[in-house]
């Protein structure tokens, strides 16, 4: 006689599978994460935020990227909602860091610094800010970039602005319902 195999724990894997593969393919009615839907006019918002149309002296938009870019993704399962601009600076990074610090925090921002890594530089780690609180929080981000990374990201060829100083982003985000967020979280 042979031992009878219950079927419940092959069933649940297979409901489990299920209900996994529904939720990443985006079926709002099982996900308990936010969506872009109706955040149009919180990405406006974000998009005409001052702080990045202030840039240090000598600073430029790049070919290619003169407007802001904002949208909200959801490709990772809960929406972001960002408004991104891309310079070149002919100066150093250390005059970067000392310029948003200085603009950043003269407009309400708080640095905040990555508590896991509080000895890597800010010329290499870049900044993070935050401002508001639940229902209207922004993080701010400083991220430099290279010619080589633009090519790689953007599949963009950067011109001769690339060729001295640095290049850098400077994001403003926020969650769908502008709950807060930490920069290192």
């Amino acid at each position: 006689m042979r031992p009878v195999r219950s079927t419940a724990p092959p069933t649940a894997l297979l409901l489990a599978t299920t209900l996994m593969a529904v939720g990443l393919t985006g079926c709002s009615s099982l996900s308990p994460f936010h969506t872009c839907e109706g955040t149009e006019a919180r990405v406006k918002e974000l998009s005409v935020q001052p702080v990045l149309t202030s840039v240090p002296p000598g600073a430029t938009v790049p070919k290619d990227f003169a407007s802001v870019d904002a949208e909200c993704l959801d490709d990772s399962g809960d929406a972001w909602l960002y408004a991104e601009r891309t310079y070149a600076f002919p100066g150093s990074r250390q005059e970067v860091v000392d310029f948003y610090r200085t603009t950043a925090e003269a407009d309400g921002w708080h640095l905040r610094s990555d508590p896991v890594d509080p000895d890597v530089a800010d010329t290499e780690a870049g900044l993070c800010f935050t401002k508001g609180g639940d229902g209207d929080a922004l993080m701010l981000t400083v991220r430099f970039t290279t010619a080589r990374q633009l090519r790689i990201e953007y599949d963009y060829d950067a011109g001769p602005e690339f060729d001295s100083g640095s290049g850098f982003h400077i994001e403003v985000g926020s969650e769908t319902d502008g709950a807060r967020t930490g920069c290192w979280s």
